[in-house]
């Protein structure tokens, strides 16, 4: 499930499509598109279109498409996924979005925009148990790939994406964290700058 439609909810469609996994959902302030088999290569070229027109909303999709549904169900987060990758607004996942994914099988939330999860949406998913990947986590992308250049390759990104997870997974386990993400992202980040200032004799 993606929530958004904008030009990185399109990329994670992309991205999902090529490690072979399904997308099965937009959404914008026009509503939400469902593919229940998926978006194809073909279907989400015709978001791209659709989208990247001045003004477009997806219920233009609707007829392109034999197959879609749109806003049925009447709320997006009912629909049944795996995963979700809110790639919208500022706190669209709060507790009861939380609670709706998890009664409809999702296992695990990945941020793919700011602070998209609120902070009592983290607490509903460590009491069912879901999976967290934060923006504090996830969007490091952009700021390795400046690091590396032009130039850099899928491998590249995804060998260092790999060392941040470590990094980040370790940390939160020193600290008494375990498998909190969220908390580990944080105290790295923190960790990090405390150190630099220490070296240049702040305090």
């Amino acid at each position: 499930m993606i929530v958004g439609a904008g030009k990185v909810a399109r990329s994670v469609a992309e991205k999902l499509l090529e490690y072979g996994a399904v997308p099965i959902t937009f959404s914008d302030a026009s509503g939400h598109v469902y593919e229940e088999s998926g978006f194809t290569e073909g279907k989400l070229k015709t978001i791209d279109q659709i989208k990247t027109e001045r003004g477009a909303l997806l219920g233009r999709y609707i007829i392109s498409s034999t197959t879609a549904q749109f806003n049925t169900p009447e709320n997006l987060l009912n629909v049944p996924c795996d995963l979700c990758f809110p790639c919208g607004a500022m706190n669209d996942i709060d507790e009861l979005a939380v609670q709706h994914l998890a009664d409809n099988g999702c296992q695990g939330v990945i941020e793919g925009g700011h602070n998209c999860v609120t902070p009592g949406g983290r607490t509903v998913m460590k009491k069912r148990g879901l999976m967290y990947a934060p923006h504090t986590c996830t969007l490091t992308g952009s700021a390795i790939v400046h690091a590396l250049g032009e130039g850099a390759t899928d491998d590249e990104l995804a060998e260092n994406m790999k060392r941040i997870y470590q990094d980040v997974k370790d940390t939160a386990r020193e600290f008494n964290a375990r498998g909190d993400l969220f908390a580990g992202a944080n105290i790295a980040g923190f960790l990090r700058v405390a150190n630099v200032m220490m070296m240049h004799g702040a305090v």
